[in-house]
């Protein structure tokens, strides 16, 4: 094993506690392994993807503020070492290993680079009532008047120019929905980010929504 294998795959990622370091044997050697690793220190061998979150994963601490050089990066090094040219002449256990691995670490750097994705994972991290199936149907009244007044905007938009404007109103909330959820999630208030995780839902849709009407009445110029 070279030694970018041995310092990707032994970094301990921030917060993770001590106690879950070692918490399994390869499958090789059976010498301890961290359950987070990509190879076994001891021979080498590629791991299995085990249960390590999405942010263990990359190395990364579970926030919302993330930056997103620094995920790219990690996801990269990673990547690199699970290539299948790297694994032409190994056993068919350890092709088989190294494809589930980048298939986990693709989940984990699709799920962290978005930023409703992210923030469903957090909260389901939480082990809250909300999660990522039933934390955006909208309860709450100032959302749901919000959501219906910014519909009823796009439908009244009778021109390009119209919904270019709703479109950048839209484009502005979201990324104060950004800041939101980020002080949120730092604050620990699950509640409130499950309300914002919410109302980023919609407008997310909401700016689908605007480029595919924008579309249209280009189309019909």
């Amino acid at each position: 094993m070279d030694t970018s294998q041995r310092a990707v795959g032994a970094r301990k990622a921030p917060g993770t506690p001590a106690d879950s370091l070692l918490i399994a044997a390869c499958w090789s050697c059976h010498g301890p392994v961290a359950g987070e690793i990509l190879f076994c220190t001891t021979c080498g061998a590629v791991q299995p993807p085990g249960q390590a979150d999405h942010f263990t994963r990359l190395g990364l601490s579970p926030s919302f503020a993330v930056d997103p050089v620094q995920v790219d990066r990690a996801y990269f090094a990673r990547q690199r070492l699970l290539h299948p040219d790297r694994f032409a002449t190994r056993t068919p256990r350890e092709r088989a290993l190294s494809q589930q691995q980048a298939t986990a670490l693709n989940e984990a750097y699709e799920t962290i680079k978005d930023p409703l994705r992210r923030a469903d994972y957090l909260l389901h991290l939480r082990r809250d009532s909300v999660t990522p199936e039933g934390c955006h149907l909208v309860h709450d009244p100032a959302l749901l008047t919000e959501a219906l007044e910014l519909r009823e905007a796009l439908a009244d938009a009778g021109n390009v120019e119209e919904v270019a404007a709703l479109a950048r109103r839209v484009g502005e909330d979201v990324r104060d929905c950004h800041a939101d959820l980020a002080d949120a999630f730092a604050a620990d208030d699950a509640e409130r980010a499950s309300l914002l995780a919410t109302r980023l839902k919609y407008l997310r849709k909401l700016a689908e929504d605007c480029r595919a009407r924008r579309m249209g009445l280009a189309g019909r110029g």
